[in-house]
C-alpha cells in the first residue's frame, strides 16, 4: 500500500467533526432555533445553516480555531431596511439572549462564540424573484447596500465533484484547508472550495493523486507576494515529496518529510 496515500487518507479523516462536536453543535443549533423564533416572530421569514459546515468540509476546532457555524437570518424586511438595520436586529438579539462574553461584531456578521464552537449570523433577505437566492450585506458598500449570493451553488459543486472524483474532493478539500490554516489562510475557505469544485482532475484515482495534482496548480496570481511565497514553498516541498518517494526511492524520508507537512493532529 502506498505510504503517502495512507497518510493523507489517515489525516483526511482525522480532520472530520467527531461525534460529540456534532451533538454539541446540533444542541446549540436547537437552542438558537428557539430563541431566534422567540425573539423575531414574524419578522423573521426563514433562517438556516450554510456554508462549509453543510458541504462536510469544516475543520475542528481544534485543528482551527476559527472554525464556525455560518447560520442566515432572513427576514421578511417590508419597510426596505438597510444591512445595517437587520445587523443591529441581529445585535439586539444576541446581547439579550447570550451573554455579552459571547459576542463580537465582524462585519457582516454577528459572531456568537459558545464554548465548542462559533456561530456567524448573516442577516439577509430574499427578493421573491429567486429562488434558493438570497442578498447579504455588501462589503464593497461597507455594508449598506445589498449582495446577491446562492448558498446552495458551492454546496452542489461540492457534492458533485466528490461524487465525479470516487469521493475524494471532500476529503481534499480538508486537507489543503489544514495547511491554509497552518500559513496562516494564504485563502479563504471560500477559495479554497471554489478551486477544487472547479478544478479538472485528469487521471487521478488515490487522494494522494488528487493532492498532488491541486497543490500543483494552486492559484497565485491574484496573490500577494508575501502569500505566493508560502504557496511556491508548498508546491516545491510537495513536489520533492513526490520525486523522492516515486523517482529517488528514498520513502522512508518522503513520508517523514509528509508527515512534518501536515502533522497528524
Amino acid at each position: 500500500m502506498n505510504r503517502l496515500n495512507t497518510h493523507l487518507v489517515a489525516v483526511a479523516r482525522n480532520l472530520v467533526l467527531n461525534d460529540d462536536e456534532k451533538k454539541h453543535i446540533n444542541t446549540s443549533i436547537i437552542n438558537l432555533q428557539g430563541k431566534l423564533y422567540g425573539w423575531f416572530g414574524d419578522e423573521m421569514l426563514t433562517h438556516f445553516r450554510f456554508g462549509s459546515s453543510t458541504r462536510d468540509t469544516i475543520l475542528p476546532r481544534r485543528v482551527d480555531n476559527d472554525s464556525d457555524i455560518d447560520y442566515m437570518v432572513v427576514f421578511q424586511n417590508k419597510d426596505d431596511y438597510k444591512p445595517a438595520t437587520l445587523l443591529n436586529w441581529l445585535r439586539r438579539f444576541v446581547e439579550n439572549k447570550y451573554s455579552r462574553s459571547e459576542i463580537y461584531p465582524s462585519y457582516p456578521t454577528i459572531v456568537l462564540e459558545l464554548s465548542h464552537i462559533k456561530f456567524e449570523l448573516v442577516p439577509a433577505i430574499q427578493p421573491y424573484w429567486w429562488n434558493n437566492a438570497y442578498h447579504i450585506p455588501a462589503p464593497s458598500s461597507n455594508y449598506m447596500d445589498w449582495l446577491y449570493t446562492s448558498p446552495e451553488d458551492l454546496k452542489k459543486s461540492i457534492d458533485d465533484a466528490d461524487k465525479q472524483y470516487n469521493y475524494q474532493i471532500k476529503r481534499l478539500v480538508r486537507l489543503l484547508k489544514y495547511w491554509n490554516v497552518m500559513n496562516n489562510k494564504v485563502y479563504s475557505s471560500y477559495e479554497i472550495e471554489e478551486y477544487v469544485s472547479k478544478t479538472v482532475f485528469w487521471g487521478c484515482s488515490m487522494l494522494e493523486d488528487y493532492f498532488f495534482y491541486a497543490v500543483k496548480w494552486l492559484p497565485i496570481g491574484l496573490l500577494p507576494q508575501y502569500k505566493k511565497d508560502k504557496v511556491i514553498r508548498f508546491q516545491k516541498k510537495v513536489e520533492e515529496i513526490k520525486d523522492y518517494y516515486y523517482r529517488v526511492g528514498l520513502k522512508d524520508y518522503a513520508v517523514g518529510e509528509l508527515k512534518m507537512l501536515l502533522p497528524m493532529r
